[in-house]
């Protein structure tokens, strides 16, 4: 946004792709983009009719997160499975973030499923800046294998996910993988955003279809109980089913393939 300021006074046209969240919170910032962006495209839905009603000449182009799983490398599971020694048990994924904090705030939990559910075999989605000892610490190594940087791969082959709030619940949804969406951070930390931040959902499936699609374990409520519930119904044909339904609506309201093609046709029309 300093960069945009500055452009305009030099009268330099700003395109502005990808909004900053200010839907989410700090919603001031969107007198600034109405002042100094010259149009901004965004990815959510939900975005266009939010800026758009606060006076920002905004256009949705689509989700560029569709055509980079759409460009992803083709997964084979019988390879997969070869590579990492598992065995043919379905496979449940733990996405538990990629920062030390909040991976030792979700991942113990999630860890607890294995011994749950022993007709299936749980993968650690590893964060390629976080060192083996360190998840070694939280989890027993011989029941839960950690893989790192293969996160697409690892949903891929999966039957149903944990996946800690953020990007990633999204990413989850796109490869068609029923999940249990998690949070749970510092007391404090989680009581000011609560009163910063105002929003129904935490999962970016939830807040695009704007309806509880995914369940979402907040702070108490992430569990080992809860846990259990909820994984239980995402594994039975039920839930499993019901999850899968909305992700076709999700894709609907996401729009089509080529969001980044889209605007750079629209800032070439802009400059003509």
């Amino acid at each position: 946004m300093r960069i945009a300021r500055w452009a305009k006074k030099q009268n330099i046209p700003v395109h502005y792709y990808i909004a900053p969240q200010a839907w989410a919170w700090k919603e001031n910032r969107v007198k600034d983009i109405r002042r100094d962006v010259k149009a901004l495209y965004v990815i959510l839905p939900f975005e266009e009719e939010f800026f758009g009603q606060r006076g920002c000449p905004v256009h949705f182009v689509g989700h560029p997160l569709r055509d980079a799983l759409l460009n992803k490398p083709e997964v084979h599971e019988d390879q997969f499975r070869l590579k990492y020694n598992l065995d043919q048990r379905p496979i449940i994924a733990l996405l538990p973030g990629s920062r030390k904090q909040e991976i030792s705030a979700m991942l113990p939990t999630m860890a607890k499923m294995a011994d749950k559910y022993k007709d299936y075999q749980f993968i650690v989605a590893g964060a390629p800046s976080i060192e083996l000892s360190f998840y070694q610490q939280l989890i027993d190594l011989s029941k839960i294998q950690v893989v790192t940087q293969d996160t697409y791969s690892i949903l891929s082959v999966a039957h149903a996910a944990m996946v800690t709030s953020g990007t990633a619940t999204l990413e989850t949804a796109l490869l068609n993988v029923p999940q249990v969406v998690c949070y749970k951070g510092h007391w404090l930390s989680y009581h000011i955003a609560k009163r910063i931040i105002k929003l129904s959902y935490i999962s970016l499936v939830n807040l695009i279809l704007d309806a509880p699609a995914v369940p979402e374990l907040i702070q108490d409520q992430f569990n080992e109980r809860t846990l259990m519930d909820h994984l239980s119904h995402l594994l039975s044909p039920q839930g499993r089913s019901a999850q899968l339904k909305a992700y076709d609506q999700l894709l609907e309201k996401l729009g089509p393939l080529g969001a980044s093609k889209r605007v750079a046709k629209l800032i070439f029309e802009h400059a003509q």
